[in-house]
């Protein structure tokens, strides 16, 4: 007999990515190897495991043609991978540093599904006819910008941390509070945007956005509990905090992805009638958004799950505060 799966890795029970990671409280001890065997590779991935969707959930045609929406997708997916990619190279690192075994196997199972996370945005875009011969080198050469610009500084940051310092804690507030605090909206996002356009595409980034929420979860428990275990820590990981609030008020994000959501507005138009009164968020017909109000809403909602776990932890939202750009 098969062990229960949890509800919050359950296909169709759990919760959308933003619900996930502000309201439910998951910890390492929970999250251990032996619950990502049963709920995650046996559940959230069950007859999804080698393409991050199920065989029914197709690419449609137009996808495999030449035009704005395969360009977009190409484009966010290809970037993502590069982004999974280095995620999955630093959390070797988690692994090595971690102070317990509950800490240590849940990070082994993070570095999983980061890998995957990875694999899957890359296979996506053989599947939509891109020539897997040249995948690899082609996704570096179109990602080369973003990964000086964008990736690099990033890592460059968190590796001082977890690599020169050996900070675990910091590690973990700069992975999850700062990194896909930030990118987890953008995620929520390209799920919302995908769905009705491309079944395939949409379930990968729904297998991938109930990955996150146990990342974002885990993580603040695992804060909460160290600065309630060692109060003295505290100014540390608020300094570390608003480094990475900085460090994102610096990077050019929007430069990239203002470019894609342009391209999929163009090619959402073409294909009006399959999208029809959809509503990307409540209340607003996914037809009537522009690039900017996407990638506005995405802010926001990072504003959303920043104060919730913020304040689950028992800090400061204000400290991820930056100027030009809200964490």
């Amino acid at each position: 007999m098969s062990a229960p799966v949890a509800p919050e890795a359950d296909w169709d029970k759990a919760p959308g990515l933003l619900d996930g990671a502000k309201e439910l409280t998951l910890g390492p001890a929970e999250c251990d190897l032996a619950y990502w065997i049963t709920s995650v590779a046996q559940g959230t991935l069950r007859e999804r495991g080698v393409s991050g969707h199920h065989d029914n959930a197709v690419v449609p045609d137009f996808l495999k043609e030449p035009g704005p929406l395969r360009e977009a997708l190409i484009l966010e997916f290809g970037f993502r991978a590069l982004s999974e990619e280095f995620a999955t190279r630093i959390l070797g690192r988690y692994v090595t540093i971690a102070p317990g075994i509950p800490e240590m196997e849940f990070y082994a199972t993070q570095l999983l599904d980061e890998a995957r996370h990875a694999r899957v945005f890359r296979n996506h875009l053989v599947e939509l006819g891109h020539p897997a011969a040249t995948l690899l080198d082609d996704i570096d050469d179109m990602a080369a910008d973003y990964r000086r610009r964008v990736l690099e500084p990033v890592l460059e940051f968190t590796e001082d941390i977890v690599v020169a310092k050996s900070d675990f804690p910091g590690g973990v507030a700069v992975f999850a509070i700062v990194i896909e605090g930030v990118l987890a909206p953008a995620a929520e996002l390209s799920e919302r945007k995908w769905t009705p356009l491309s079944p395939a595409t949409g379930e990968i980034s729904r297998g991938t956005a109930i990955d996150e929420i146990r990342h974002l979860t885990v993580a603040s428990t695992i804060l909460r509990d160290h600065v309630a275990a060692h109060p003295e820590y505290r100014p540390r990981l608020l300094e570390i905090l608003q480094a990475g609030a900085r460090l994102w008020d610096e990077v050019p994000d929007r430069e990239f992805v203002l470019p894609r959501e342009e391209l999929f507005q163009k090619g959402m138009q073409q294909h009006a009638d399959l999208i029809g009164d959809y509503e990307v968020w409540p209340g607003v017909r996914m037809l009537d958004t522009t690039p900017e109000q996407r990638y506005d809403m995405a802010e926001r909602w990072t504003d959303e799950m920043a104060e919730a776990r913020m304040a689950y932890m028992g800090l400061p939202v204000e400290a991820l505060a930056a100027p030009g750009k809200q964490a």
